[in-house]
């Protein structure tokens, strides 16, 4: 026996037991209470600390909430709700205001008379905030009096005081979330503005206010925005689909309650071919969907055929109508609340509460049916929508049979132009999409031939938001990208499901030139995964390959830069007695112009290479930026050009 094998093992016994007491257990395993310490860990800091104050909202309290991004990155949050308590905590010993920002799990939101519903984190939200910050400062007015208490890594420096008398009321918390936890700690204003936004069409009559202290603009002032909604839901349709030609003129508005649910549905049709249905429960973002949306569905599929059945208006149609057809060109947003939510994961992306299908099914049939009853006009148009759709789906059916028919017929079915790798386990492989042949060539040279695959397309991909589905199989380098990837429409459940059993790479990167007509080629791709193939991104197998833009040479100095200000800071700090111009300065705008060995260790090398995941923070807000960007409305997107002109990069 070998001595290693002699050594008795370790014991287990009481003393392995560990106890975290209070925030240790957040600052320990922290994705288990924000998702996870990324960016999107990052930005749910700001919810949690907003989701209290649009909580006081929901209550009555509330009207107004200012967010700040400080130039230190720090986040300010203030609204005039009624203030946390103050008082002394008789149980605990301390201060209501330091129970509710250092003890798990305490908080108003499990007193029903307190709060009827709320979103947060039930008590674990702010503290998880406290835990998760280097510095937090809660400041609440209430009462006349200003109380403030300062935390550091969520330990109070001192107890709630009273720091001088007010007429004001509401919560102030400032924090600065500790970069020794988060592995990204920059704020992204476009993230804040785009949930605030929806925060605000989600509770009407809420003015929420963002300023950046990080950006100033030409006239000297923070970059600002306010956002603030009347019309409440029905607005944020009409935003959602500005930039589509809708068919009927007015969204379809539904409110009411049913076993205690209330519920409210905005909806309305467009000319586009893709559904876009957003939910929210206690305004909390269910980008997964869940009981709320089975109910909505199931209600309009009923209500819909039921109507067009007596109607008389699928009788010359000789085909089967599917959910699917009656949800072509809709966009939809469905909000509820519920007392006590049940989620599927702590970060709640899925309803679970099953009483809710029956009220939203509820809600929406009996509005709808009264609807379609006294708008005949804009109810034959609907159902002419679902007959195109219907028949487009069966005509990309027979297209799709046809596709994958000939690849069986023809053996093996990978497309010609496709480098594979020699591995076969598909979590390892990496799926390279690059533009064009010559830089498909040297990519093809440089890789790691044993989990790196190749995929050159010519020229640009089929603009599939203008465009039925069957035209998608015409394509061929969209059908050349299907068949390497191996997936497939329509073998789970339902047409449109995507069926990735298949699937033969985990990484799959996009690698365009840095130029205008890459950037085109690359929007078109990713609308392409958005709109036919979304589980790709959301289960974060689409990346971006960022190459360089600049070679800079001296001597046989030579380095990379991938932004103009690095290239800047290289030029001076490579400058020979400070003359710029000994230094060398090349600007890539192909892949092809680098050889495989660059291409490699720039762009390809894992140990180097820098590559953006793709996520979406918010699907409204793709769907609306997608549709803007690819669609047919011109008004839109040529605003979206001339507000964000300032950002561009300009090839010369």
């Amino acid at each position: 026996m070998s001595e290693e094998k002699a050594k008795k093992p370790a014991g287990y016994g009481a003393g392995n037991i560990q106890v975290l007491e209070g925030l240790e257990a957040v600052r320990k395993r922290p994705a288990m209470y924000i998702g996870d310490v990324g960016v999107k860990g990052l930005h749910h800091l700001i919810w949690e600390v907003v989701d209290n104050s649009v909580d006081e909202a929901l209550a009555g309290h509330c009207d107004t909430i200012h967010v700040t991004v400080n130039v230190d990155n720090s986040i300010t949050v203030e609204d005039n709700g009624r203030g946390i308590p103050t008082d002394w905590h008789e149980k605990e010993q301390k201060s209501a205001l330091e129970v509710v920002l250092t003890v798990l799990h305490a908080g108003g939101k499990f007193d029903k008379d307190t709060y009827k519903v709320s979103g947060g984190l039930h008590g674990v939200g702010v503290s998880c905030v406290n835990a998760l910050s280097t510095d937090l400062k809660a400041t609440v007015f209430r009462d006349g009096v200003i109380t403030e208490q300062e935390f550091k890594i969520g330990v109070p420096q001192y107890p709630a005081k009273e720091v001088g008398k007010t007429d004001k009321r509401g919560t102030m918390i400032h924090f600065k979330p500790d970069d020794s936890i988060f592995t990204h700690t920059e704020y992204k204003y476009e993230t804040i503005a785009n949930r605030l936004r929806e925060m605000a069409f989600l509770n009407a009559g809420v003015r929420i206010f963002l300023k950046d202290l990080r950006e100033i603009e030409e006239d000297g002032n923070a970059r600002t925005d306010e956002f603030y909604s009347e019309g409440g839901l029905v607005e944020f349709v009409q935003y959602l689909d500005n930039t589509r030609e809708k068919i009927i003129e007015e969204p379809i508005y539904i409110e009411g309650e049913f076993n205690s649910v209330p519920v409210q549905v905005a909806m309305n049709y467009n000319t586009s071919y893709s559904e876009n249905v957003v939910s929210y429960v206690n305004t909390i973002n269910t980008y997964e969907g869940g009981t709320h949306v089975t109910g909505f569905r199931r209600a309009l599929t009923r209500t819909l055929k039921s109507y067009a059945d007596k109607s008389g208006m699928l009788d010359k149609l000789k085909l089967e109508v599917s959910g699917d057809d009656f949800r072509e060109g809709l966009t939809a947003v469905i909000s509820v609340k519920v007392a006590e939510p049940q989620f599927e994961g702590q970060t709640k992306t899925k309803l679970g509460n099953s009483e809710v299908v029956g009220a939203v099914d509820s809600a929406v049939s009996e509005t709808l049916q009264s609807w379609l009853e006294e708008h005949p006009k804009e109810a034959k148009i609907i159902v002419g929508k679902v007959v195109l759709a219907a028949q487009a789906r069966h005509a990309a059916r027979k297209a799709r049979e046809m596709v994958q028919r000939k690849n069986v017929l023809g053996g093996g079915g990978l497309p010609g132009k496709l480098a594979d790798c020699a591995n076969s386990d598909p979590t390892v492989c990496e799926l390279y999409l690059v533009e064009g042949d010559s830089a498909g060539g040297s990519a093809k040279q440089g890789r790691d031939r044993d989990f790196q695959a190749i995929l050159p397309l010519k020229g640009k991909i089929l603009n599939v938001e203008k465009a039925h589905e069957h035209k998608i199989y015409d394509n061929d380098e969209i059908k050349n990208i299907l068949t390497a990837l191996g997936v497939k429409f329509g073998t789970v459940n339902d047409d449109k499901e995507l069926d990735l059993s298949n699937l033969r790479y985990h990484k799959i990167i996009i690698m365009t030139d840095a130029d205008i007509d890459g950037s085109h080629i690359r929007t078109l791709i990713l609308t392409l995964f958005f709109r036919y193939m979304r589980t790709l991104i959301e289960k974060g197998f689409i990346y971006i390959a960022l190459p360089p833009l600049y070679l800079l040479k001296r001597g046989k100095d030579e380095r990379y830069c991938w932004t103009e200000e690095e290239r800047k800071l290289l030029t001076k700090e490579m400058a020979k007695d400070g003359k710029e111009d000994s230094v060398g300065i090349q600007r890539y705008k192909g892949l092809g112009e680098m050889n495989p060995e660059q291409l490699w260790t720039t762009t390809m090398d894992p140990n180097v290479r820098t590559i953006k995941q793709v996520t979406i923070d918010s699907a409204a807000e793709a769907d609306h930026l997608f549709s803007m960007l690819m669609g047919d409305e011109v008004a839109p997107r040529r605003e979206f050009i001339e507000k964000n002109a300032k950002y561009a990069k300009i090839d010369t």
